[in-house]
């Protein structure tokens, strides 16, 4: 009996947490058009695009031009075999644009921006800042969730795209001057291949992983236990929640990306 307690017990508060993070973020977003539309509410908003932003350009920089890197020393000799070493830059850009680069943007934010938004705000929870908030009348979730959670949204793109780009720089690198690919067809190859639509599903994409971090991160500190092991383990849970859920998104996005995609234009080869 006591097992089948603490499975109930464990259910129930799953789906209460479950509810609890739909309310939070229902509200988040419908205070986020009154939000960007309101001068007075940027000087919420910059500060966190510093933050979002600005801090996360060296951990960008350096996964874009390794993975880069990795995928282009990978498809080198495989391609090359088959005779195909001309189109590896379809293979790396089209990998870098569509899937890798949105994921990695996605898992690299969630670990430096999203354990310091749950941080913050879960220490903030802690002292009682945010029931202060509600005590002098100010809604914690407009003044506190709203503005991370925005440019989480804004800068979410801008960051893989710069990540995508450094990517396509390491497989050039490795493609034309480690492995003596001439740089022409590479390019074209490339070119040809690589459509506005493939770069239109990655910033998509990341647009939905930055809105997933933010929402999750903020909702974790907002919920999470007194003392300093609650902010901790309200850290790691944000880290790891964010990951399974881009993840699972990144999945059921792709299959409606494909299918939109096979519906209007229909199947095109890689190669």
């Amino acid at each position: 009996m006591s097992i089948l307690a603490n499975i109930g017990s464990s259910t129930i508060g799953s789906l209460g947490s479950f509810g609890a993070f739909w309310r939070f973020s229902g509200r988040a977003i419908a205070l986020l058009p009154g939000t960007a539309m309101r001068r007075r509410d940027w000087a919420l908003v910059m500060p966190q695009f510093f933050e979002v932003g600005v801090r996360t350009v060296p951990v960008m920089m350096i996964t874009g031009v390794f993975v880069g890197l990795v995928l282009a020393a990978q498809a080198a000799a495989q391609l090359k075999s088959a005779g195909l070493e001309e189109r590896m830059g379809v293979l790396v850009n089209l990998a870098l644009i569509k899937e890798l680069g949105p994921v990695l943007a996605g898992v690299m934010l969630a670990g430096r921006v999203g354990g310091a938004l749950t941080a913050e705000l879960g220490t903030m929870n802690v002292t009682e800042q945010i029931d202060a908030l509600r005590a002098m009348g100010t809604d914690p979730i407009r003044y506190l969730v709203v503005p991370r959670f925005l440019a989480c949204v804004l800068l979410a793109p801008i960051l893989t795209l710069y990540c995508d780009i450094l990517g396509a720089w390491g497989g050039w690198f490795v493609a034309v001057v480690m492995e003596s690919i001439p740089g022409e067809p590479y390019g074209y190859y490339t070119a040809e291949a690589v459509e506005k639509w493939d770069l239109f599903v990655g910033l998509a994409k990341a647009v939905v992983f930055g809105g997933s971090i933010g929402l999750i991160c903020c909702f974790k500190g907002f919920t999470c236990r007194a003392g300093a092991a609650g902010v901790g383990r309200a850290c790691t849970s944000s880290f790891v929640t964010s990951f399974i859920v881009i993840l699972i998104t990144d999945f059921y996005l792709l299959r409606m990306m494909q299918d939109i995609y096979n519906a209007v234009w229909g199947f095109q080869p890689l190669l």
